[in-house]
């Protein structure tokens, strides 16, 4: 897992089972539907995948919408998959199929991970983001069935202008709600998401670097989504840390966290996963992405194998080569362990190569 080539297969795969889900989120990038998609891939198509994901090299999996609990043979095909060895983790959305029966049966077929998204620490931020109202309360009792069930709980927040300013109270509730994991995304304007609902470039290098802090004197780990460089104020951070009573430390020696092999004690990949780079994005209908974020179409895997698109398409092939990365991002000393969001690059600029329009770093060699 640790030498895995991103150049061969990738860390992480995304499936979105289904696009039908009963929430409708400011920010959602499926922009959902509400019912299910006669197209979508049959359950002996997903076995089919499922296998093909497996035989490269057993990256990590995720189910994902949509709401994958609107398709009737979710556990199976999630059974199927841990069966044969994949770790499966599914990010429901908070509707009232989330029902303990439902979080059982998930815990029964071997699942790794639930996730929720919360977006708000109060039900007035929560349900307007999730433009649903009751979603807040769902989803607290929902947590509350999984923490009796010890299942592992993953929250996903998407930080936006709507919750930047109780960023504090949502760190103190993911603490109080037992959380192995808070993955904060950070907008990228693609799907129903808005500029306007964006916070600036200076902003999130703030939030970023009480990100860092945070991480030092939690119980949870932190990963971010769409804030790639957040890795370089990482880097920054432990080196300017470092240096007050040793030597340089390395990219490597940065980003690692004690002898774990994780990355800023976020406890997965060994080095940076991007767009295409160490990620792949699988549609409802088999189309193939560099990530759900980023709409530019490399494949479908009813027609071609998932390998053959993520090895050998040109689109994957130019994300995973940071030297083509324009503006800045081209130039600078931590395009390889960073490299801007790609997904964000393409949304502001319709380049998936151009500069990371919301970092505010300027590269030393640009200086």
């Amino acid at each position: 897992m640790f030498n895995r080539d991103y150049h061969l297969n990738p860390f992480i795969v995304i499936w979105e089972l289904t696009r039908a889900c009963e929430l409708n989120c400011l920010h959602c990038r499926a922009e959902a539907q509400y019912k299910r998609d006669p197209r979508e891939l049959s359950f002996e198509e997903g076995k089919n995948l499922i296998d093909q994901i497996y035989d490269m090299d057993n990256p990590l999996l995720v189910f994902t919408g949509g709401d994958p609990l609107e398709r009737e043979d979710v556990y199976d095909i999630a059974e199927y998959a841990v069966q044969k060895g994949v770790r499966v983790s599914m990010t429901p959305s908070a509707t009232p199929n989330v029902t303990q029966e439902a979080i059982k049966k998930a815990k029964e077929v071997g699942l790794s991970r639930w996730a929720f998204s919360l977006d708000g620490p109060t039900d007035l931020i929560h349900d307007h983001f999730r433009g649903t109202s009751g979603s807040f309360d769902l989803t607290m009792k929902a947590i509350k069935y999984i923490n009796e069930l010890n299942l592992p709980l993953q929250i996903n927040t998407v930080v936006s202008n709507y919750n930047i300013e109780v960023l504090e109270e949502m760190a103190q509730l993911v603490e109080d709600l037992n959380c192995v994991l808070w993955s904060v995304f950070f907008l990228v304007p693609t799907g129903r998401g808005k500029i306007s609902d964006m916070i600036t470039p200076d902003q999130h290098e703030e939030v970023f670097q009480w990100l860092y802090e945070l991480s030092k004197k939690v119980s949870f780990d932190i990963k971010t989504t769409a804030a790639q460089h957040y890795r370089r104020v990482v880097i920054q951070n432990k080196r300017d840390e470092k240096n007050n009573h040793a030597d340089k430390i390395n990219y490597a020696q940065s980003l690692r966290n004690g002898q774990t092999g994780t990355i800023d004690g976020l406890g997965r990949a060994p080095k940076g996963v991007n767009d295409g780079n160490g990620f792949v994005f699988i549609s409802h209908v088999g189309d193939v992405y560099p990530s759900g974020l980023l709409p530019v179409k490399a494949g479908n895997v009813r027609e071609t194998p998932l390998s053959n698109i993520y090895r050998e398409s040109e689109i994957f092939k130019q994300l995973r080569n940071p030297n083509l990365y324009k503006g800045k991002c081209g130039v600078c000393e931590y395009r390889f362990v960073c490299g801007g969001s790609r997904s964000r690059a393409y949304a502001l600029t319709g380049d998936y190569l151009e500069s990371e329009p919301y970092c505010t770093y300027i590269p030393k060699k640009s200086i």
